[in-house]
């Protein structure tokens, strides 16, 4: 089974070529191969093989072996997969994930994807749905108790739950003590990204991010969608934002006309797994 590393602004993944096969148990693999002591190291792992709903699929393992409904960076490398593996020759092309079909415009340079543009689709408020135990219909600045302090909250799920705070400093914020704590407050029955952002201007942000079952990363693609959207939707941003994270930025732009929104952002190769076994997850 070929086995690949990729990051997306320093998001990194394994991603595995199940096109024939899968591995056995995939999240007892998550968490073996991202250990960054004692395994490959990542963020997590993705399975990328073929789909009856789409041109093909992507199955997402966080780093502690949680499901993942969807990863914008992620995507972006798995359509780089893809097409630098020769699985496909179009520059647009349809990935199932467990939050619904993404459509991909690769970027092609040289006879390799660099990047894409990810429409990925339209963001969901309704609280049940994100899901939020919030009774209003929407959770637009909302305020909420986490450690003893308020936070005021923007929830919206773009394939998978998300919110986001904004705050004075972010790069001075204790993240590693927040970001539990709002990954899994009792509202979240999901549990939920946590994203905590500073608007810079009407068209930038810059966002530190606490992926769930990853901790933090460098960079989330549908975290950084989400903060564009808050940031649009509490009047600090026009609708096309400059997302600056850990990793790099991303470019979100919200469509008014359609209601979907895109996201433009790199994927970048680091190298290629040789020799391990994923049965028993040792270097054979």
């Amino acid at each position: 089974m070929r086995l690949v590393k990729m990051h997306g602004l320093g998001n990194d993944y394994v991603y595995a070529d199940c096109m024939e096969s899968r591995p056995e148990n995939p999240a007892q693999l998550a968490v073996r191969i991202s250990d960054r002591h004692f395994g490959v190291g990542s963020d997590g792992l993705i399975l990328v093989g073929r789909s009856d709903k789409a041109d093909f699929s992507m199955d997402i393992y966080n780093a502690d072996g949680s499901r993942a409904e969807m990863c914008g960076n992620g995507i972006r490398c798995a359509g780089k997969f893809v097409y630098d593996y020769g699985y496909t020759k179009s520059d647009t092309i349809s990935i199932e994930t467990l939050g619904g079909i993404k459509i991909l415009r690769l970027i092609i340079q040289d006879g390799q994807c660099v990047g894409a543009v990810v429409d990925m689709g339209e963001p969901v408020f309704t609280p049940k749905k994100i899901p939020v135990l919030w009774n209003d219909d929407t959770m637009i600045d909302r305020e909420i108790n986490v450690g003893g302090r308020p936070y005021r909250v923007t929830a919206v799920n773009l394939g998978n739950p998300h919110a986001v705070t904004f705050v004075k400093d972010v790069d001075g914020l204790n993240i590693e003590a927040i970001g539990p704590l709002l990954e899994n407050h009792s509202i979240f029955p999901a549990r939920v990204n946590a994203e905590f952002a500073k608007v810079l201007d009407r068209k930038t942000v810059r966002m530190r991010v606490w992926e769930r079952g990853s901790g933090e990363t460098f960079a989330c693609g549908t975290g950084a969608t989400a903060t564009a959207i808050a940031a649009i939707l509490n009047g600090y941003c026009d609708r096309e934002v400059t997302v600056k994270l850990n990793g790099g930025d991303l470019k979100i732009t919200w469509d008014e006309k359609t209601n979907h929104v895109f996201m433009e952002g790199s994927a970048t190769y680091v190298c290629e797994i040789v020799g391990y076994d994923t049965s028993c997850g040792t270097l054979c």
